[in-house]
């Protein structure tokens, strides 16, 4: 059970109540994302999969962008959104678990972790579209830094898609819980 607070100014529902929800113990975390087609795209991700999606401000958009509504489509009112102020508070408000860091620098491909502990919550923090996560926060967590394999022909992923592809492989190793 997860206690989620909404603030009508930064929620695209304008939702202003404090509810409990229950969700699969995987959360998606964008610090400080910058396109709102992105941010739109994974919160559907998560509405779908009863995952929790954390924004990490500033955010590169405001909440009432219409291209962020237009992503997440209809589907705004399922989505469990957490917002958090900083790095830091995030850290603070997330009560343990196990973190991992997406980068192209991180040394270990995503398919190197287990994620089939369904007593354990999953936090896969994502950096900006544009600069990724900060470069102390990928050495602080060498360890738990993973990338996503690809050829050279490209610089990166994108974002909801690389989000996608990690809240999938969790949820087949933990074998698709109340999902059908």
């Amino acid at each position: 059970m997860v206690q989620l607070t909404f603030k009508g100014e930064n929620d695209p529902l304008n939702r202003n109540s404090l509810y409990e929800v229950t969700s699969v113990p995987i959360h998606v975390v964008l610090y400080q994302p910058e396109i709102p087609a992105n941010t739109g795209n994974i919160a559907r991700t998560c509405a779908a999969t009863d995952t929790i999606l954390h924004l990490i401000r500033p955010l590169g958009f405001s909440t009432e962008d219409k291209m962020l509504k237009r992503a997440g489509l209809d589907y705004w009112e399922h989505v469990k959104i957490i917002y958090h102020d900083s790095l830091e508070d995030f850290f603070s408000a997330s009560h343990g678990g196990q973190y991992f860091f997406l980068s192209k620098f991180g040394k270990k491909p995503y398919t190197s972790f287990q994620y089939d502990n369904t007593e354990m919550d999953y936090y896969f923090i994502f950096g900006r579209e544009t600069k990724g996560l900060p470069q102390e926060v990928i050495e602080q967590h060498q360890e738990t830094c993973l990338r996503i394999p690809m050829n050279d022909n490209v610089r990166s992923l994108n974002l909801s898609n690389t989000a996608a592809i990690l809240v999938y492989e969790a949820l087949r190793q933990q074998g698709y819980p109340n999902l059908h």
